[in-house]
């Protein structure tokens, strides 16, 4: 709590040099965290790739396909922390910046107190039932061996699954902080241990359900090492206790956490509904060949994510100082680059997509894919990369609600534009549905939502900087008199 005084008893030079400096380290966090995050989605990217032959040699193609089948089941669950992560990533930038490390450590044990429990319980769910459950005859198992170990499988892949859940909250800690680079380090050591594990286990000859449980065990615990390095050395101060949880600090967490799980489910629907509704508008054929186009652009957008994602904690840090114009031009100058960075790969793939896929693919079941369709979809990229660093902004501060009213309005709107073009113009129609819904709706709401939040924190910061960086807090907890945080 010392550092707020300081700043505020400091003179008016001491407190411009104190602002210059945070500048400075905020942009440094910034720049490290998205090569880092670039580099380490290449190595969680790249060593899949390289150990998937062996394990499919090793394995079978039916116990590897079953094992595939089961991952996709858990990556359809990745709101499984129903939003916390992200709640906690947000609260935990402004009292970062207000220097509140009692409070901080309440917001984090509150967080595992939650999340721990939800694994617990989901965990006790699927020990009761994993053995209730066909999971064979779901997954169409047919070789007698493989059907005897699914269940295995399944125990393993959705019981790291949600171990993990709460084992990866160290991650929005440390995104928090500004240590961006050391999270993506980590992340990037469990894919390579990952990979290690695997490719050890074949020289081995290790039976099938161990090499499969070395491949799913090593990123709970790489996690769990890094929570254990971090609380237990870096940073002991906001190691979770259970003295640290409170009630309304869980419940505060758990409101803003449910608005990001909405606006998640929301945002995935949009962006993803696109196959099934090919699928059931122009057939399965049509279906196959827009999911493949589709997957060559999705490279783009998740190259948005990354390079934006440090964004997140960086403005919350900086609106709580009241550093509002470190914010104005960061925002202009990441939607500049997003824009540039994926203008060229978008347009080389309206150029030559087609010779990309047919390259790529290598059947002569992939049809000729439309420029037109190219283009909309190099478009919609554009449109997507320009927008995300002003939900950065929004995100940072939790003001949730005009992206809420822009995604629903885009979802109400798209599916049926996308129904009437697609019959109209083919797949080019439902490439084009999405940038007409997605302009027309999201960034709207986008640009609203980022005015409103600048005005707000500008409000804020005209009562003082004092109470702009810890009056919400303890507005809401003034009953609580401030705990010292204590180790060990």
């Amino acid at each position: 709590m010392g550092a707020p005084s300081q700043q505020a008893s400091a003179d008016p030079v001491e407190q411009a040099d104190h602002q210059e400096e945070a500048r400075r380290s905020r942009g440094r966090a910034l720049i490290a965290g998205i090569a880092s995050s670039l580099g380490g989605k290449a190595v969680g990217l790249i060593a899949p790739m390289l150990i998937t032959p062996l394990a499919f040699t090793h394995l079978g193609a039916e116990r590897y396909g079953m094992w595939m089948a089961v991952t996709s089941l858990t990556s359809m669950a990745l709101f499984a922390d129903f939003g916390l992560g992200n709640g906690l990533l947000t609260r935990l930038a402004r009292l970062y910046a207000a220097g509140d490390r009692p409070a901080a450590a309440r917001e984090v044990a509150s967080a595992y107190a939650l999340l721990g429990s939800l694994a617990a319980a989901l965990l006790g769910v699927l020990v009761a039932t994993v053995q209730l459950i066909p999971w064979p005859a779901l997954l169409n198992v047919t070789e007698p061996d493989v059907a005897r170990d699914t269940r295995a499988v399944v125990l393993l892949c959705f019981g790291s699954f949600l171990v993990n859940i709460p084992l990866a909250l160290v991650q929005r800690v440390q995104y928090a902080h500004q240590q961006v680079a050391q999270s993506n380090l980590w992340q990037a050591v469990g894919s390579l241990l990952s990979a290690g594990l695997v490719v050890a286990g074949v020289v081995a000859d290790v039976e099938p359900v161990l090499l499969i449980a070395a491949a799913v065990l090593a990123v709970p615990l790489m996690n769990a090492a890094n929570t254990i390095c971090y609380f237990a050395w870096q940073n002991p101060e906001l190691r979770p206790r259970p003295r640290y949880v409170r009630r309304l600090t869980a419940r505060g967490l758990l409101r803003l956490g449910l608005r990001f799980f909405v606006i998640s489910v929301l945002s995935s629907v949009v962006l993803n509904i696109d196959g099934f509704l090919v699928g059931r508008v122009l057939g399965m054929t049509a279906a196959a060949n827009y999911a493949v186009v589709m997957r060559v652009f999705s490279v783009l957008a998740l190259f948005v994510t990354l390079v934006n994602l440090p964004l997140w904690p960086a403005n919350g840090e900086a609106l709580a100082r009241g550093d509002l114009a470190w914010v104005r031009r960061n925002t202009r100058r990441m939607s500049c680059l997003s824009a540039a960075v994926v203008a060229l790969p978008a347009l080389g793939l309206v150029l030559f997509g087609n010779d990309v896929l047919r390259f790529w693919i290598r059947s002569d079941e992939l049809t000729h894919v439309p420029v037109l369709l190219l283009g909309a979809l190099a478009g919609y990229s554009l449109l997507i990369a320009v927008v995300s660093p002003i939900f950065m902004v929004q995100n940072s501060i939790g003001l949730l609600r005009p992206q809420f009213v822009g995604w629903l309005a885009c979802l109400v709107l798209a599916i049926p534009l996308k129904v009437l073009l697609a019959g109209q113009l083919g797949l080019s129609g439902v490439a084009l549905a999405s940038v007409v819904s997605y302009a027309a709706t999201v960034i709207p709401a986008a640009v609203v939502g980022y005015r409103r939040a600048l005005d707000v924190m500008s409000a804020k910061s005209q009562i003082g900087p004092e109470a702009t960086k810890t009056t919400p807090y303890r507005a809401r907890h003034r009953h609580r008199p401030a705990e010292p945080a204590r180790g060990g």
